[in-house]
Formats: C-alpha cells, sequence, structure tokens
C-alpha cells in the first residue's frame, strides 16, 4: 500500500516521503498514529504544495539574515562600564549588555544567540559571534570604554 509519511518513522522514510509499506503495517500501526495517510493524487498534491511554501518561507527567512547581517557587521556598538588601572573593569560586558546596546540601535537580538566563551574584562574594541540563522553568523564589533 502507498502512503505519505507525515512524520518521520525508522526504516521507513522521512516527513513527507512517498512510500510502499505493507498493507497491515498501514492500516494498523502508521495510519492509526497519524504516522501516514493514504497516498491519494489530493494527498501527495497537497503534500508538494505544503512544502513549497515552506522552502518558500526558508529562502525569505535565509536572505533576511543575509541583510541582517551586512547591517550588523557595519555598526559599531559601544558600551560605556566603569574601569579601575590599566583598563581593567568592575565586573564585566555580558551578553545581555551586548544585547541591549544593539536594542539601543534599533536591532532585536536574543542574548542567547550571542556566542561570548567568556564576559568582556577589559577595555577596547572586540568582536563577538552571532548566529542568526543556521549557517549565518554575524561579527559584532563592540568598543567597551570607560564611563
Amino acid at each position: 500500500m502507498k502512503v505519505v509519511l507525515t512524520e518521520d518513522v525508522k526504516k521507513l522514510g522521512s516527513k513527507g516521503d512517498v512510500v510502499e509499506a505493507a498493507d497491515g503495517y498501514a492500516r494498523n500501526y502508521l495510519m492509526p498514529r497519524g504516522l501516514a495517510v493514504e497516498a491519494t493524487q489530493q494527498k501527495i498534491k497537497e503534500l508538494k504544495e505544503k512544502e513549497a511554501k515552506k522552502n518558500r518561507l526558508e529562502s525569505e527567512k535565509r536572505d533576511d539574515a543575509k541583510k541582517l547581517k551586512s547591517k550588523l557587521e557595519s555598526e559599531k556598538f559601544v558600551i560605556k562600564v566603569k574601569a579601575g588601572e590599566n583598563g581593567r573593569l568592575f565586573g564585566s560586558v555580558n551578553t545581555k549588555d551586548i544585547a541591549e546596546a544593539a536594542a539601543d540601535k534599533g536591532y532585536d537580538i536574543d542574548k542567547r544567540k550571542l556566542e561570548l566563551d567568556d564576559s568582556i574584562k577589559s577595555l577596547g574594541m572586540h568582536t563577538v559571534a552571532v548566529k542568526l540563522y543556521d549557517d549565518i553568523t554575524a561579527n559584532l564589533k563592540i568598543n567597551v570604554k570607560e564611563k
């Protein structure tokens, strides 16, 4: 029996695949659990339309991320903090501070997407990576200045 998988099924296929399954397996296991539906022309057509829409949306998100990357990399973000002798900070600059500095310039960046190994503890220019999309990462230029 030909079925369209609505979820990934081990050893059978992934979501959206049209596969041949044993009649009993399809009727007694896959369909009752919502893992598959019978492969009719209408279902196959709906699935292709849904897949095309999903690909189009993903393409738009990727393009938006690329535009945001170019904007972010052309900006310099300034964070003013209290500092002591030799440029050592009282405290440190963390992802929350960087996200707030970006928000001040109108960028909505989630602090969890900032890739900062350790907090910034000195004055000067620093580079911080922010993951915008699956494989698109922008490098922010952070200038830490004394108040």
